[in-house]
């Protein structure tokens, strides 16, 4: 029973943002996949970004078809999943990791698998997790209300992503809803079509940046950015009119590109060379 005294998880991820904040930074929250490359190392991987100072931690929920995806984050959830991954497995992860460090966690993942568990369920399963947010990138604006109400019950933040495309109406009716529930922060698309890491980040990207802050300022609602990011200049670029920075793809190529025996490492180290 929630207590006069009760702090929602969601509070977390606020708390977050105004660390980075005055330290003078922007957040870096890295994206790794539960169950990539195996469901142990993924936990030893996501406590290594945490040590080394990542401010947030997106955890991917695989998924058989996931539309926002570049190939490769499928190809890891693909991985994940041959190697027995579930919803109920992503949790038990988020469990573990939650357990050792005070790093807010949200879950990235697809609404079909989430209807399926229940979402009342997975929101109540979620926040006794650890967790302390939702990224799902398929839910429509106008069939969230059912997801959000439950993530608000359970203290959660229902985080919207807002893609460079959206008209200024559809960029109002985004940051209305973002702060119906507990609220988090916007998670601006850098670029149109799925997750990948980019050369260089596209020219529009501080004005659409902008452009969204002027409808959210009045709620004071960080904004975070992802897709494409994955150099230490990209942080750096993108923290200097963003709040945050999400880096994902990059992160699965540092595992890849590395031994079993130097994965750890190479995580510790690659976070630190972005902030």
């Amino acid at each position: 029973m929630q207590t006069s005294s009760y702090t929602p998880p969601a509070t977390s991820i606020t708390q977050a943002f105004a660390r980075a904040r005055n330290e003078g930074r922007g957040a870096l929250i890295p994206y790794f996949m539960c169950g990539y490359p195996t469901a142990e190392r993924s936990v030893e991987l996501v406590l290594a970004a945490t040590s080394a100072g990542a401010d947030i931690i997106e955890l991917g929920l695989p998924f058989s078809d996931p539309l926002a995806d570049g190939a490769t984050i499928q190809r890891a959830g693909q991985v994940a999943l041959e190697r027995g991954m579930t919803l109920t497995g992503c949790l038990e992860i988020a469990r573990r990791v939650s357990a050792q460090t005070n790093v807010p966690f949200l879950l990235m993942g697809y609404y079909n698998p989430i209807l399926s568990y229940g979402i009342e369920r997975f929101c109540q399963d979620a926040a006794a997790s650890g967790v302390s947010g939702l990224i799902i990138p398929d839910l429509p604006l106008e069939e969230a209300t059912p997801l959000q109400q439950s993530a608000t019950q359970y203290g959660l933040a229902l985080i919207f992503l807002v893609p460079p495309t959206a008209p200024d109406e559809r960029i109002a009716a985004i940051v209305e809803m973002a702060t119906r529930g507990i609220p988090g922060f916007l998670y601006c698309v850098a670029l149109s079509g799925v997750t990948g890491s980019r050369a260089s980040l596209p020219s529009h990207l501080r004005e659409f940046v902008d452009r969204v802050r002027g409808y959210a300022k009045a709620y004071n609602l960080p904004i975070a950015v992802g897709f494409g990011l994955s150099t230490r200049a990209h942080i750096a670029a993108v923290t200097g009119y963003a709040d945050g920075a999400v880096v994902g793809s990059a992160i699965v190529n540092v595992i890849d590109r590395s031994s079993e025996s130097e994965q750890i490492e190479a995580i510790t180290s690659y976070i630190r060379s972005l902030m």
